[in-house]
């Protein structure tokens, strides 16, 4: 049967409580490999695993359990192995990498911002900022709108000019926030986000961080950010010294919390 990964941890972290149980339906008991100075927080994989809430929920609660007792390094969802062996293998190979990543993300948490335009606000600055797109609006309203070709160009102005601005305040939000992380993971790009990005942020001062979020909607009053967090720091355990994850404990695509089907 395949293995599937929670996390890595010391193999000094202490035992976890009795009775846990992880992914699956019925739920697989949860339990640890241990190799070397390291283990790994596992159970038996389920067949025809899927991002379902009840799965996804499970997963995160493995991770909060085991990482109240100390630093674990989270998979994503949806990590499996194709068993025991393999994941101790990996362990034993990546011992290096995985010490490091321990140390470096002990007492560490992760917050997701994602941000995006107000429509009606940012459509109110690119008028204000460009007198040229000013003064054709208003040449078209005086004309009773203007003709086919005065509305098509007006148009492509202003979305030329709306992209401009995403690329800029997208600059602005990363100056903005990244003195306030640790570090920071840019995400993959997305349909409706102009910003997308993880910053790792030690739990001590998670509220000078989220002081800086507030601080930056203040400065940046035409766009919408959303926070998601504290996470594991799923985003910071890759990369490390020894190069890409075997694909043993590589998560999926697919984030815990995320995307769940019902």
């Amino acid at each position: 049967m395949s293995t599937y990964v929670y996390g890595i941890a010391a193999g000094s972290h202490p035992a976890l409580p009795d009775g846990m149980e992880g992914v699956g339906d019925p739920a697989r008991p949860v339990r640890i490999l241990r190799e070397g100075e390291l283990a790994a927080i596992v159970s038996d994989a389920p067949d025809g695993l899927r991002p379902k809430r009840r799965d996804l929920v499970a997963h995160q609660n493995v991770l909060a359990e085991a990482g109240a007792a100390g630093c674990v390094l989270p998979m994503r969802f949806g990590s499996v192995a194709p068993d025991d062996a393999s994941v101790t293998g990996v362990l034993a190979e990546r011992a290096a990498h995985y010490q490091e990543r321990l140390r470096a993300l002990d007492g560490k948490v992760e917050y997701n911002i994602k941000a995006s335009h107000i429509e009606e606000a940012v459509l109110h600055h690119v008028m204000a900022e460009d007198p040229e797109i000013r003064a054709l609006a208003e040449a078209n309203r005086k004309a009773g709108g203007g003709t086919y070709e005065q509305k098509l160009r007006l148009g492509e102005m202003v979305a030329a000019a709306v992209k401009q601005k995403e690329t800029g305040d997208a600059d602005a939000v990363l100056r903005l926030l990244e003195p306030a992380g640790d570090a920071v993971s840019v995400g993959p790009e997305s349909t409706g986000w102009l910003v997308n990005v993880s910053y790792l942020v030690g739990r001590d001062s998670a509220e000078q961080f989220l002081a800086a979020v507030e601080q930056a909607r203040k400065d940046l009053p035409h766009l919408e950010l959303r926070v998601h967090g504290p996470l594991p720091p799923y985003s910071f355990v890759e990369p490390g010294p020894t190069g890409p994850a075997d694909a043993a404990t590589a998560g999926s695509t697919a984030g815990a919390g995320v995307g769940a089907e019902e």
